[in-house]
């Protein structure tokens, strides 16, 4: 009889432990979930819709360049700029200097995606000679600076970092402090400013990413916090303008506006947006080959600028 108990105490307290995980799971965990391709799911974003080449790619492609040749780089960046510089690879590149398998480049393609992280990793390593990218966040430029390399950076474009939050928030605008005190713990319910009244969850990306790098950036020093039972409240996150409304279009979200301006392109071309910030495509100082300088060179003409433009980003001008 004492061993049924015995028996009894643990299935009950396995059942216990079980409900307690499938809890979190479809109160927080689910929420946080990628729905992209589990091809993808890392770094949400399909770069099969983004081929050079492809026939029914995403890509811009400008006719009338002329084709490069010799010693062709390598080009690499983030999620949020896949379009850019595939975009780029299309109009200058010989068809067969790329390489797609199974989801992903091939180790001999002159065409990477490693994202971010993987970018600025690569072009300090020397596995990449050209990336498209935001700013590098402070790891990042230790990295290079351990390795003895120093990165350029050119700006190429304009884009908007962007806060967002569920479509049904009846909350539309919040100043920049409003923000920076919800993430520093400050301002911790809806209600507080304008909202309902419901705790706020606000989301993080992976340290390193340009997203992440960004926000740090906008938050200046001021440090983060928040309350251990904000993932029942209603989540406030942050991203770039056009990887979320042109790249991945997920839905069920809004972009707030920020000190009263939407980022919009008008907003974005003419400043009034608080939070734009230029893209760059960085290389290694010092860099030899010549392609890189006729890469950057194209990207800030009349014709590069288009493909900034009609890849859905703000051209510097």
């Amino acid at each position: 009889m004492k061993r049924w108990k015995q028996i009894l105490c643990l299935v009950l307290l396995a059942l216990f432990f079980i409900s307690v995980d499938l809890t979190i799971y479809f109160l927080f965990t689910r929420r946080c979930a990628s729905t992209f391709g589990s091809a993808t799911a890392a770094k949400a974003i399909e770069p099969a819709d983004y081929l050079p080449f492809g026939e029914n790619s995403g890509v811009v492609r400008i006719d009338g360049v002329q084709t490069l040749t010799g010693e062709l780089p390598v080009l690499d960046g983030a999620a949020a700029l896949l379009p850019v510089y595939a975009s780029v690879f299309s109009s200058l590149y010989p068809e067969d200097a790329c390489a797609f398998s199974d989801g992903s480049y091939t180790p001999e393609s002159r065409m990477q995606y490693r994202n971010t992280r993987g970018a600025y990793q690569a072009i300090v390593d020397g596995d990449a000679d050209l990336i498209f990218c935001a700013k590098p966040s402070r790891e990042q430029l230790d990295y290079a600076a351990g390795k003895g390399v120093e990165l350029e950076l050119v700006p190429i474009g304009r884009e908007a970092f962007v806060f967002l939050v569920n479509e049904k928030n009846p909350v539309d605008n919040l100043s920049q402090q409003q923000i920076r005190d919800i993430y520093a713990g400050k301002i911790t319910n809806w209600k507080q400013v304008g909202g309902a009244n419901r705790l706020i969850s606000p989301l993080q990306r992976n340290e390193g990413s340009g997203s992440q790098t960004q926000f740090l950036a906008f938050m200046n020093g001021t440090p983060t916090a928040h309350s251990p039972f904000a993932f029942l409240g209603a989540s406030i996150g942050f991203s770039f303008r056009y990887y979320v409304s042109g790249i991945t279009q997920v839905e069920g979200i809004k972009l707030l506006e920020v000190d009263g301006m939407a980022p919009s392109v008008e907003n974005i071309q003419s400043g009034a947006y608080p939070l734009t910030a230029e893209f760059y495509a960085v290389y290694r100082k010092g860099e030899e080959n010549e392609n890189v300088q006729r890469i950057l060179d194209f990207l800030l003409s009349e014709k590069g600028q288009q493909i900034i433009e009609q890849s859905g980003y703000v051209p510097l001008s």
